[in-house]
């Protein structure tokens, strides 16, 4: 199977000590390394306010895993966290590759669109440093002309 991007993320109970919460993610990373998958990046995003009450608890520490592996590894930590593991209040797996490539080639169209209009205009293709658009807000004198002041 080929080996894609995904988000994990887990909202572990407000009771949980920091040992407990890092325990729940070495238990994630344990099944990562034996389906010889990796982890990017890891994110303790901590503890925060719940948007609804689940099941007595008003906040969790929230956590983010991103994992390059496949599909039946996600399977394994979505049934582990289910199942297993009781001081997991919520998570989700979210499969994020297929964004990126979109959101990759969504830019490369734009960037091609701008050149062929700025060529159509008579301009190079790239944006020179002299004729970049001010924006209103980072104009010295608040907005206003000097003339109508």
């Amino acid at each position: 199977m080929s080996t894609r991007k995904y988000e994990l993320v887990y909202v572990v109970s407000p009771e949980l000590s920091d040992e407990q919460v890092t325990a729940v993610h070495d238990q994630v990373q344990a099944i990562v390394t034996r389906f010889g998958a990796e982890i990017e990046r890891t994110d303790n995003w901590g503890r925060r306010k719940l948007a609804y009450e689940i099941g007595h608890h008003k906040e969790g520490t929230y956590v983010l895993e991103v994992i390059n592996g496949t599909g039946e590894l996600m399977k394994e930590i979505d049934r582990r966290l289910k199942v297993v593991t009781d001081s997991v209040i919520r998570h989700i797996v979210v499969r994020v590759d297929e964004e990126e490539r979109v959101v990759n080639r969504t830019r490369t169209r734009r960037t091609s669109q701008q050149h062929r209009r700025r060529i159509a205009r008579g301009l190079p293709p790239e944006v020179q440093e002299g004729e970049k658009r001010r924006d209103s807000d980072d104009r010295d004198d608040g907005g206003f002309d000097e003339a109508g002041v």
